[in-house]
């Protein structure tokens, strides 16, 4: 299930950058990012940590939230773990 995230995350984050009218190089530079981060993360092979996430919105102008649109967390009965989700709700709707 974290592969599924990680593509959500990717094409949300794809579609807010090209939105922005960003180049992968653009924005790595704009969040102190090396450019291969960027595209490494766009094509869900790598789900970005919490700092990563915020310097991406912030240089984007979105909410943090539109770019984990899509993506939850299940809670389970107390004392069993929960689930990672992703919703199936087709294109993300950053930029739409």
């Amino acid at each position: 299930m974290r592969e599924e995230a990680a593509r959500r995350f990717g094409r949300n984050l794809f579609k807010a950058r090209r939105r922005a009218g960003y180049s992968q190089e653009e924005l790595a530079a704009l969040c102190s990012l090396h450019r291969t981060e960027i595209g490494l993360v766009e094509k869900g092979r790598r789900l970005p940590r919490v700092d990563t996430l915020v310097k991406l919105a912030s240089a984007l102008d979105v909410k943090a939230d539109d770019l984990v649109h899509g993506i939850g967390w299940a809670l389970a009965a107390p004392g069993r773990p929960g689930t990672l989700y992703v919703a199936h709700l087709g294109l993300s709707h950053v930029g739409e």
